[in-house]
C-alpha cells in the first residue's frame, strides 16, 4: 500500500479514536498521521446516522412510542461521540455569557471547571433537542433525511474549521498545520455536495431546507468565532456541531409539518 494510503487509514482511524468512543489502534499523534483527519471526521457521523437508523428500526419493530424514540434521538449521538462536542458547546456557552475579551474568552474556553451558565445551556439545547424530535413524524419518507444530520454537521464543522480564521490554538490549530488547507477544502466540499444530493433525493422540500440550515449555521457561528473569539478553536468546533444540528432538526420537523398538512 502506498504511504499516502496508509496515511488516509491512519487519519480515519484517529478521527474515530478523537471523536468518538469506537475502539480504535493506537495511532501515533503526529502530522503525517493527521493529514487527512479533519477530511474524515464526517465518517464519524455516517457512523451515529447508522445507529440512529438501527434505533428506528428497532423503534418500529417494537412499536416504541415517539417519547422513547426521540430520547434515542437525543441521546445515542452523546453515547458514540462520548459527549466530546458537547463539552465544547458547553465551553463556548460559558465563555459567551462571561461577555469579556476576546482574550479572555479564549482562557474559559480552556478552563476544566464547569460553570452555571453551561449547565444552563446545556440543559436547554438537550431538552430542546429531544422536543424536536418528539414532533417528527417517524413513518415519513423524509425521516430518513435524520439520519444524514450527523455526517453534515461534521462536515460543515470541518469546513469552518479549515477555512475560517483560527484563533492559533489548542488541537484543532495542530490539526490546520497537518493538513493542506485546500485538500481538506475539497474533501469536505465534496462531502456537503453528496450530502446535501441525498438528502434532495429523499425529500426535496425537507433536503433542500435541511441543507440550506447547515450551511446558515456555518457562516454564523464563524462570523461569531472571529468576532467574539478571534477565530476558531476545537470547542468552537464542538459548538458549530451541536448548533448545526439542532438547527437542521429544527428544519426537519417543521418541512415534515408543512408536507403534513399540504397533504392533508
Amino acid at each position: 500500500m502506498k504511504s499516502s494510503g496508509k496515511d488516509l487509514l491512519r487519519s480515519v482511524a484517529m478521527a474515530f479514536s478523537v471523536f468518538s468512543r469506537v475502539p480504535m489502534p493506537k495511532v501515533e499523534w503526529k502530522p503525517e498521521n493527521q493529514r487527512y483527519l479533519l477530511a474524515s471526521f464526517p465518517l464519524v457521523g455516517v457512523l451515529i446516522g447508522l445507529v440512529l437508523a438501527a434505533w428506528w428500526g428497532l423503534c418500529k419493530w417494537l412499536s416504541f412510542d415517539s417519547i422513547l424514540f426521540a430520547a434515542g434521538v437525543a441521546l445515542l449521538p452523546v453515547l458514540v461521540s462520548g459527549g466530546i462536542h458537547l463539552d465544547g458547546f458547553c465551553d463556548t456557552v460559558d465563555a459567551l455569557s462571561s461577555h469579556a475579551s476576546p482574550e479572555r474568552k479564549r482562557e474559559i474556553l480552556k478552563d476544566p471547571h464547569v460553570g452555571a451558565f453551561a449547565v444552563i445551556g446545556i440543559s436547554a439545547y438537550l431538552l430542546a433537542y429531544f422536543a424536536l424530535a418528539t414532533e417528527l413524524v417517524g413513518d415519513s419518507g423524509s425521516i430518513y433525511v435524520l439520519f444524514l444530520l450527523p455526517a453534515m454537521s461534521r462536515t460543515v464543522a470541518g469546513y469552518v474549521s479549515v477555512a475560517s480564521k483560527s484563533s492559533g490554538e489548542g488541537m484543532l490549530s495542530a490539526m490546520r498545520d497537518s493538513a493542506p488547507e485546500e485538500s481538506a477544502n475539497q474533501a469536505l466540499i465534496v462531502w456537503f455536495v453528496v450530502l446535501a444530493v441525498f438528502m434532495l433525493a429523499i425529500s426535496p422540500f425537507a433536503g433542500l431546507f435541511v441543507a440550506l440550515s447547515a450551511a446558515l449555521s456555518g457562516w454564523l457561528v464563524s462570523r461569531m468565532a472571529v468576532r467574539q473569539f478571534g477565530g476558531m478553536s476545537g470547542d468552537l468546533s464542538g459548538f458549530l456541531v451541536q448548533v448545526g444540528e439542532l438547527a437542521m432538526l429544527s428544519a426537519l420537523m417543521l418541512t415534515q409539518r408543512v408536507m403534513w398538512i399540504w397533504f392533508w
